[in-house]
């Protein structure tokens, strides 16, 4: 009797947190995370205040959500580009591209998640240790295109300085070693596809930064032709096919 009306009370908890979710980034896409509140939430679904708190203990709990879930989105964004790739038997170079594409056109879709987790941070506002991890996902496809790569002098600091980081932090390497499997055995590989990767991160978020906050306004270019440039810079650096 109590195991049939588990069903319909979770999917309703689960529908109703979803519905929270949602207004919460509608207010986030018109003012911004540092003005996302419980009570304005609440207010424009028709609930009282407390009656939130039965599906998140707080504002920092609400944040934590959306931030998981844009993490989450934008790893299957840049994935699924992987996949389609890497099956279709594309180079690395146009793998590269087809990875930093996949995740400017969802940022570009939604700018105010990609705000919410690039953005400025909130004040007061901590992320929990597991978004770590769903930061990484993003990042994961792109190791094992630099870890067959061979990064020139203008990348030899920073490899370097991954090995030393590869060294000091076990976990670093588990990461890298489960997108790209060859480099278990290989600190060398390893820091050359931890030294891509990270590359890509400030490349992505310089460009893609830039394009969602209208800074490319007036300027003259597109930002896919802009990201697409600096990308084949760096398969360049790294002497990508």
């Amino acid at each position: 009797m109590v195991r049939g009306q588990e069903g319909p009370r979770a999917r309703y908890r689960e529908q109703t947190r979803s519905e929270i979710k949602d207004t919460a980034l509608r207010q986030l896409a018109e003012a911004g995370a540092g003005a996302l509140a419980l009570t304005r939430v609440a207010k424009e679904m028709g609930l009282s205040g407390p009656a939130l708190y039965r599906y998140f203990a707080g504002r920092d709990d609400l944040l934590s959500a959306l931030i998981r879930d844009a993490y989450d989105d934008a790893a299957t964004a840049v994935a699924d580009a992987a996949g389609a790739a890497e099956e279709a038997g594309r180079s690395p170079r146009t793998r590269l591209q087809a990875l930093g594409g996949a995740y400017r056109a969802w940022a570009s879709a939604e700018p105010h998640r990609y705000l919410l987790i690039q953005g400025a941070p909130v004040p007061g506002y901590v992320a929990p240790d597991d978004t770590r991890d769903r930061a990484r996902a993003v990042l994961g496809p792109f190791l094992p295109l630099f870890a067959d790569g061979s990064p020139g002098a203008s990348a030899s600091a920073l490899v370097t300085e991954m090995e030393a980081w590869l060294t000091a932090d076990t976990g670093v390497g588990e990461w890298v070693a489960r997108y790209a499997p060859r480099t278990a055995s290989d600190t060398r590989r390893a820091a050359c596809g931890l030294a891509g990767a990270v590359l890509v991160w400030a490349q992505l978020h310089g460009s893609v930064g830039l394009e969602t906050a209208g800074q490319f306004a007036g300027m003259g270019h597109r930002g896919d032709t802009l990201l697409a440039a600096q990308l084949h810079l760096l398969a360049d650096a790294f002497a990508l096919d």
